[in-house]
Formats: C-alpha cells, structure tokens, sequence
C-alpha cells in the first residue's frame, strides 16, 4: 500500500460490483474511508440508494457525510442497453437516462456542499469509450455517455476556482459479471465463443480487467493528479484511436 488516499473519505456510487467494488477495494488499500451507494446494500459502508432519486441521494450522502467533509466522489452506477434507435422505446431511453445522467447530476450536486470542505476535492465520471466514438447497437447508452462527457468538463470549468477538479474515465469492454450474464442471456451454449469475439474487438487482443481501471482512478483521485481536471481518460486497448 502506497497510501495515495490516506485519510480521504470517498463515496463511491455502484460500488457492489464489476469496476465499482474494484475501485472500492483499490481505494481502501490506499487507505481511503469509502462509502458506498448502491441499489443494493451489501453491509459496511454501503447505503442502498436510487441514484435516480434524488430526495433518496441527498439523504443518503448526509447520512454518509454528517458535519464532516467529503473528499472524493466516484460516479460509477450506470445501466447498459444493446439496441439501435428503433429498437429503444421511449422507456428504454427514460430507464438509461435516469441512472446514468440524473444518477451522475444527482450525486454530484448532493455531495457539492461536503466537498466543498474536502482536501483537494475531485469528482471522477465513469463515462466510456461509447461516448466518444460509434459502437453499433448502442444509441441509447451513447447518447448518456456522452452527457456524463459534457458534465465532467462543466463542472471541471464551473468548480476550478473553488479547486474542484472533475474528470472522467472511458474504458471500452471490460470484463465483469456483467458480461457473462449478457453471454448467457443471449448466447446460450456459445458463451466461450462469443466471449472471444468480444475480446477480439479490442485491438490489444482482450478485454480490460476491473483492476486496471481502479488504478486509474486511485492515481485521478490522489494528490498525485492534483494537475488534472477537465479531462477524459480512455483505457481502451487501442479501441479508439487503432480500431479504423
């Protein structure tokens, strides 16, 4: 343990699983106190919250923060949609917008005020390669990608003089449970071979593991970037700029 995050206290949103539990975890052997705000509470330091609601946010970042301070917010919940525009009903859209563009908005403004009273405060995105480039069948989950985009570098612009730095992380696939779960739903029987496939649209020849995007955040997140804001990271394996 390097001890990059000694002291801080972060809350991190989606934080039960995939990348979210790996910057949890991450986080906590860099010292960090870390909360966590998840539709499902998985005891701890973990809250179960709708980050969609914000009635429910506020209340549970106040639960969280009490009198104190917050140094770090990690917005990390965020929901998937395979589907190209006539096949996202307005429902679909609605669903995907609430979470990963209110949930981003809700959370941020919620924590403003404890943030405020942090040490070298920051607020990380979790955007992704979609965001930013053309991945077929996802118009919905780009279309709110690319909000959390034009969030970041407003509120990196709108919080500098208050010495607020705001960036993002894109990554492309990066392999969770919730990749073997969308494997199993839609390739029943072909998982290993799809599986490969999907690795195989990664110029570096795999997917990305939760890990290496923790690491990101962990150095975004420590004193150690206290010179980056309003910038987005892809860790990609190449997807964007070796995938033409």
């Amino acid at each position: 343990m390097s001890e990059q995050l000694l002291n801080r206290r972060a809350i991190v949103t989606g934080g039960g699983s995939g990348i979210g539990a790996a910057i949890v975890s991450a986080f906590e052997r860099e010292g960090a106190e870390v909360y966590i705000l998840d539709v499902r509470a998985g005891g701890g330091r973990s809250v179960a919250c709708d980050v969609g609601d914000q009635a429910a946010v506020v209340s549970a970042v106040r639960e969280i923060a009490g009198d104190g301070p917050l140094d770090i917010l990690v917005n990390n919940a965020g929901i998937g949609f395979v589907g190209k525009l006539e096949q996202t009903l307005e429902a679909d859209l609605d669903r995907l917008y609430r979470v990963n563009v209110k949930g981003v908005y809700n959370c941020s403004l919620a924590c403003l005020p404890y943030l405020r009273r942090g040490t070298d405060p920051v607020i990380l995105n979790m955007a992704s390669v979609a965001g930013s480039v053309a991945v077929a069948d996802r118009f919905a989950y780009s279309t709110t990608k690319g909000a959390v985009l034009a969030m970041t570098y407003s509120i990196a612009k709108d919080y500098l003089a208050e010495g607020i730095r705001c960036n993002s992380i894109s990554p492309a696939r990066v392999y969770t449970p919730f990749v073997d779960d969308y494997l199993r739903r839609n390739y029943p029987g072909r998982e290993e071979e799809m599986l490969g496939a999907l690795a195989a649209t990664q110029p570096i020849g795999r997917m990305g593991r939760p890990e290496e995007i923790a690491d990101l955040a962990v150095y975004l997140c420590s004193a150690r970037a206290g010179f980056v804001t309003g910038t987005d990271f892809p860790i990609d394996g190449g997807f964007i700029r070796l995938n033409s």
